[in-house]
C-alpha cells in the first residue's frame, strides 16, 4: 500500500487546526496545520536524478499524493526541493536542509547498521549522510529519513546531547500517520522544551 488519502489527509489536518485554535499542540506555532501542494512527478524525478538516488516510496507518494510540508510531527515537515520561504541562515534547521543537499551526499551509504544511543562523540555530520532531514524536533534534534541500505526507509532522531541517532520508526506511513491520529499534546506537555 504506497498510495495515500490525499483529501483524508488534509481534511485530517484541518480537523487537527480547528481543534488546536491557539496552536497549543507541539510545533503547531511553526507548521501552522499548512499543507503545501504536491510535488509534480516530474520534480520529484528530477529531484532523485540530481542526487542519485530514489526517496523511499512512502515518503514518496506522500510528497506527490499529499503535499509538500510542512504540516507534521515537531516542528513540521520539511520541503524537499526549494528552502522553506522563512529560511534564515541562523536557524539549525535551514543550514541541515542545505546540508543534505551537498553534492553527493544523501547518495552515500548510511553506515550505521544499529542504533548508536546516548551522547555522539563525533560530530554528528559524519553520521548523516545517506539520510535525508524531514523534521526538527526541538533543542538540536532531527528526525531523518534512512535512504538506503538495510535501513533504508527507516525514520531515525539524531540527537547528538542526549538520545543518539537511533530508530524511531520503521516507515515514513507509520511515523507520519501516528502523529496524524495522536491526541492534542500540547508544547507544555509533549516533553520537549527546547
Amino acid at each position: 500500500m504506497n498510495g495515500w488519502d490525499g483529501d483524508g489527509v488534509r481534511a485530517r489536518i484541518r480537523e487537527m487546526a480547528a481543534q488546536d485554535p491557539g496552536r497549543e499542540r507541539f510545533g503547531a506555532d511553526t507548521h501552522r496545520y499548512e499543507i503545501s501542494p504536491p510535488l509534480p512527478e516530474s520534480e520529484i524525478r528530477a529531484f532523485e536524478r540530481a542526487h542519485g538516488i530514489d526517496l523511499p516510496e512512502e515518503y514518496r507518494s506522500f510528497v506527490a499524493q499529499v503535499g509538500d510540508g510542512p504540516a507534521g510531527p515537531g516542528h513540521g515537515l520539511m520541503p524537499l526541493t526549494a528552502a522553506r520561504p522563512e529560511a534564515d541562515e541562523e536557524w539549525a534547521v535551514d543550514a541541515e536542509w542545505r546540508e543534505d543537499r551537498l553534492p553527493g551526499r544523501l547518495a552515500e551509504p548510511f553506515t550505521l547498521t544499529e542504533p548508536l544511543p546516548g551522547r555522539i562523540g563525533r560530530p554528528a555530520d559524519v553520521l548523516t549522510p545517506g539520510t535525508l532531514m524531514l523534521a526538527e524536533r526541538g533543542c538540536g534534534s532531527f528526525l531523518r529519513l534512512v535512504l538506503n541500505g538495510a535501513r533504508a526507509g527507516q525514520v531515525w532522531e539524531l540527537d547528538p546531547d542526549w538520545g543518539g541517532f537511533v530508530p524511531v520508526s520503521p516507515g515514513f506511513r507509520t511515523w507520519y500517520t501516528e502523529w496524524l491520529k495522536s491526541p492534542l499534546k500540547t508544547r507544555h506537555t509533549a516533553g520537549a522544551t527546547g
